[in-house]
């Protein structure tokens, strides 16, 4: 009678190997079982029906054997399938595992970048803006922006400020070096008619001194 495979086993594959090995153990068994139940002294053939009976026996057997040998084969194949398989997936897990090792990286890279960002003292965050509460009286259009438009908002207001007062610099500047110039002309001028006058003293004293004479 056929035992049945270890209950273990549940793989289709592995219990018709374990089934083909098991009939050709009990086919070697029922063989030795024929040949103890008909001893022969040495060098003595057996007799034509037990000659025919072990001829049946050994080529049942054989033909268990050639099966088991050709499951053996077959499995030699699919260990060989599986361990290439094996090694695909290895191989692309560890892959994915040095691309997951770079994106850690990556990401442990730019969170500090980030870090460093919001860290870094911007020279935006020292201008002296006035107060948002009086930027968003003087342009409520504003009111319902974000924080960053918001920012960009004061940020350009100020800038036109000082743009505006650059302009007026420069008008006070230009009007400054003409201040400067008439001046100039002015003290040139007075100059020069304190010469005219001195040359014009000197031409009249004898003209002077002449009158005082006749006096």
């Amino acid at each position: 009678m056929t035992s049945q495979p270890s209950s273990i086993i549940i793989d289709p594959f592995l219990t018709s190997v374990l089934s083909a090995a098991d009939l050709a153990r009990q086919q070697c068994v029922a063989l030795l079982d024929l040949l103890d139940a008909h001893p022969l002294p040495p060098n003595t053939p057996p007799p034509r029906e037990t000659e025919l009976e072990l001829s049946k026996q050994q080529k049942l057997l054989y033909s268990y054997l050639a099966q088991v040998r050709g499951l053996n084969r077959s499995a030699i194949l699919g260990v060989r399938q599986t361990k290439q398989a094996t090694a695909e997936a290895r191989q692309e897990i560890d892959t994915l595992h040095l691309q997951l090792q770079n994106l850690y990286y990556e990401q442990r890279h730019l969170r500090g970048e980030i870090g460093a960002c919001e860290a870094y003292e911007h020279k935006y965050q020292q201008l002296p803006l006035i107060p948002l509460e009086d930027f968003l009286e003087k342009f409520p259009e504003h009111m319902g922006d974000d924080e960053n438009a918001l920012m960009i908002a004061r940020i350009n207001h100020e800038h036109a400020e000082r743009q505006a007062l650059e302009e007026s610099r420069q008008g006070l500047l230009k009007k400054k070096q003409g201040l400067i110039a008439k001046n100039k002309k002015q003290r040139d001028d007075l100059a020069k008619l304190d010469k005219d006058l001195e040359k014009f003293i000197e031409a009249a004293n004898p003209i002077m001194k002449t009158f005082e004479k006749e006096y």
